[in-house]
Parts: C-alpha cells; sequence; structure tokens
C-alpha cells in the first residue's frame, strides 16, 4: 500500500450519472475518483434492480464490501497517472 495515497472513509452516490463518487488523498492533494455501477456490479458479480427505493443504500454497502479491491485499483491508476482530462480517477 502506498502511504501517500490515503483512502477517507467518504463516498455518495451519484443516481444522474450512475456512480459512486469518492476522495483519494494523493501526497494532500485531494482528487476524486469515480466507480460506475457497472463496473461495482463486475466486482460483485450480482445483479442490480434499477427500481429499487434502497437501491443507494445498497450501492453504498456494495461499495464498502469491495473497498480494497478498488482501492487498489484507483493506487494503480494513480501511480500511472492516468488521470482524465478533469483530473479525475474513473473506474468505468
Amino acid at each position: 500500500m502506498n502511504q501517500s495515497i490515503l483512502f477517507p472513509d467518504l463516498q455518495n452516490w451519484d443516481r444522474q450519472n450512475q456512480v459512486v463518487i469518492f476522495p483519494v488523498q494523493v501526497q494532500g492533494v485531494n482528487v476524486e475518483c469515480q466507480i460506475s455501477l457497472a463496473k461495482l456490479v463486475l466486482l460483485s458479480a450480482i445483479s442490480m434492480e434499477a427500481n429499487q427505493q434502497d437501491m443507494e443504500t445498497q450501492i453504498l454497502a456494495l461499495f464498502d464490501e469491495y473497498r480494497f479491491d478498488i482501492e487498489e485499483e484507483v493506487e494503480k491508476l494513480i501511480e500511472q497517472e492516468l488521470f482524465d482530462e478533469y483530473g479525475k480517477v474513473l473506474l468505468l
């Protein structure tokens, strides 16, 4: 684990864009990261019902369950400096 990359326990669901947004600190600089619902479902190998009332709760629980895998993948992208044009790390 890279000590200069920190993952605060903060995340939220962006329903409009169908992504979980979470911050990462890279050498003291905040970087926004996003993981798509499709990528989360792929990681977990489960299906999500889009019409469920508690979908946000389920998605954030799924994010927590796979947090270690997500953080590993984000670390690799950061180390390879694979940011989008806005300086974000995207797992789509």
